[in-house]
């Protein structure tokens, strides 16, 4: 699950896992609210495990917002994956998402290891 240019790199990741035998689909969730909360829960009943990823803080953003929704109707197994809790930087756009671990090998290595607690 991604939102904004994170979509781009969930497609990425997913077509990558495609390459390894792992159906991972993506859903973008193009608005945070209203969050489309039915289509999280139809996603997380047909993969058993949830990634998401998003240019903002783990802490309060849409990692957050797929979590309380799970949480409450269909828990699994979930990895949040986006800015830690640490200062910003500078820099070129895909460095960038290299630092920060946003990019599409580090989304593919953080499924694999979902893949690992999946139910």
């Amino acid at each position: 699950m991604a939102t904004g240019t994170m979509v781009s790199e969930a497609m990425k990741a997913s077509e990558a896992l495609k390459h390894e035998g792992i159906d991972a689909g993506v859903l973008n969730i193009h608005t945070i609210k209203p969050l489309d909360n039915a289509a999280i829960i139809q996603a997380a009943k047909r993969s058993g495990a949830v990634v998401s990823i998003e240019e903002h803080s783990i802490h309060g953003g849409l990692g957050s917002a797929i979590a309380e929704v799970l949480i409450e109707n269909y828990p699994v197994p979930m990895k949040i994956i986006g800015v830690q809790d640490r200062f910003g930087e500078s820099g070129e756009y895909e460095e960038l998402l290299q630092i920060l671990g946003l990019n599409a090998e580090n989304i593919v290595k953080q499924a694999r290891k979902l893949m690992s607690v999946k139910t």
